[in-house]
């Protein structure tokens, strides 16, 4: 077949990392990133011939959709790096806070009241705190089993990094954001879209919209046919091309289902997805199973 089009690309199914290593051969795998899950589970690697193209996009696309890493103090209700030195997501969320270099920054998985009272210290500061779905929700529970309110901080953004399964009651993303928003008193409630596969993040700034940085394409696809792809505003299955995944495989097949919108492309050249749940009977993947 000619490769005269993108939507001619064969992707690879997202499932290959879990039983391949999927690397340029030219290349030594320096590290690795693997997917959360438990003992039970087989969890897919996706092995790097060095970090540096993952510090560029982190820092590229967090500066792009949120602002100067520099400018926040970063706090994270996620374990430390220590603890998952294997997790992309942690690694991310650790070379935003060296970025930052606030003596605030750190994390607070397992000590809620610490973080309710520098939260409360830092009401007139840039704080970005980032949570998997049901940590957030946990926070909020303790502060209303303690009956102690949120300080409200107009300047506090919460980024939500979804994981919820078999952790807290299911609900759609919309519920979540309405809580998050409720409970932290504020408007910017936030999303990140990424996974071990990948080196590049899209992020929602509200309403489940994601945008995607110039080197990260979002197609959706026919879940009857790989090859044939949905208009916008048609769910189906969200293929990704990530160039950043240079050393590895640039096109995946996820398991994810989307839709893609022609909304307001200010934030980026591409068209806006949102993300809408997992084709039927795919293996649960998520960031709750980081701290199982």
């Amino acid at each position: 077949m000619k490769m005269d089009s993108i939507e001619k690309i064969p992707f690879l199914p997202i499932e290959m990392f879990k039983n391949h290593q999927v690397l340029d051969e030219k290349f030594s795998p320096k590290h690795f990133f693997q997917s959360s899950g438990t003992t039970q589970t087989v969890r897919s690697r996706h092995y790097l011939a060095d970090f540096d193209l993952y510090e560029q996009s982190i820092g590229k696309s967090f500066s792009q959709f949120i602002g100067p890493p520099e400018d926040y103090v970063f706090l994270g209700l996620l374990p430390n790096y220590s603890e998952n030195p294997h997790a992309s997501l942690i690694y991310m969320v650790d070379f935003l806070m060296k970025k930052s270099g606030k003596p605030e920054n750190g994390y607070y998985l397992y000590n809620h009241g610490e973080l309710r009272d520098l939260l409360a210290s830092l009401r007139h500061q840039k704080v970005l705190l980032f949570g998997v779905s049901f940590a957030l929700l946990d926070f909020l529970d303790y502060c209303t089993e303690n009956h102690v309110e949120l300080p409200q901080n107009p300047q506090l953004t919460i980024i939500e990094t979804g994981g919820m399964k078999g952790r807290k009651e299911e609900m759609t993303k919309d519920q979540l954001l309405s809580i998050l928003q409720k409970g932290f008193r504020s408007e910017r409630i936030f999303s990140e879209y990424s996974m071990t596969e990948l080196l590049s993040q899209a992020y929602s700034t509200g309403e489940n919209i994601y945008y995607s940085p110039d080197w990260m394409r979002i197609l959706i696809r026919n879940t009857e046919d790989p090859f044939a792809y949905m208009p916008a505003d048609r769910t189906g299955a969200i293929n990704i091309i990530d160039l950043a995944n240079l050393h590895s495989c640039a096109f995946i097949a996820t398991q994810d289902l989307g839709i893609l919108h022609h909304t307001d492309l200010a934030h980026s050249i591409h068209p806006a997805f949102s993300v809408v749940g997992r084709i039927d009977h795919s293996d649960i993947r998520g960031c709750s199973l980081l701290v199982s």
